[in-house]
């Protein structure tokens, strides 16, 4: 993968951190740098640390899936995307509430997370470097996080469900590349 598909995989697997973190910058009363760096740095953390337990799990099966590799990716990508995008549809929204203690926080960042373990499965079979990898999609989800509190804080809940649309729309793409790619290669 590209540097450029691992950045649009990272904002896609960041709408939806982005998605809650507006959440909790609409519960805030005032924005706080302090409020929005405690959830930038959990979110970015987990989405940080879980492709790379993704890679190692793997990397522990891949000898048993390489040749159907480029479906998982469609399928795990594809299946991601398709639910942010029912989520968006629904009106589902996340973190209403403006609980910043550690349990809430690691919740939220544990199910923000679970699509970039997914990823990370993905990436062991792509052969993708890990740990460059994974620290771009750290990175992009801690300021996605930071500017989605400070977003909510001051303009409300109307990007919430276009985040997740474009989140969406750019794992199902990312994901129909990759198929594309193993099949007509």
């Amino acid at each position: 993968m590209h540097i450029y598909e691992i950045l649009l995989l990272a904002i896609g697997l960041g709408m939806d951190a982005f998605s809650v973190a507006i959440c909790k910058g609409l519960a805030m009363p005032k924005f706080s740098i302090r409020k929005a760096g405690k959830v930038a740095i959990y979110f970015g953390t987990f989405q940080a640390v879980m492709p790379i337990l993704g890679y190692f799990l793997g990397k522990q099966f891949e000898s048993f899936i390489i040749q159907i590799d480029h479906w998982l990716a469609f399928i795990l990508l594809g299946g991601i995307g398709i639910n942010l995008i029912r989520e968006a549809k629904a009106g589902e929204s996340e973190a209403e509430n403006d609980q910043l203690d550690w349990k809430t926080l690691l919740s939220l960042a544990i199910a923000t997370s679970i699509d970039a373990l997914a990823i990370g499965i993905t990436f062991a079979f792509l052969q993708v470097d890990i740990w460059v990898s994974s620290s771009i999609i750290g990175i992009v989800a801690f300021s996605m996080s930071f500017c989605g509190v400070k977003i909510g804080s001051v303009i409300g809940d109307k990007f919430n469900q276009k985040a997740k649309w474009m989140g969406g729309i750019l794992l199902i793409g990312m994901g129909t590349k990759i198929l594309i790619e193993h099949l007509f290669t």
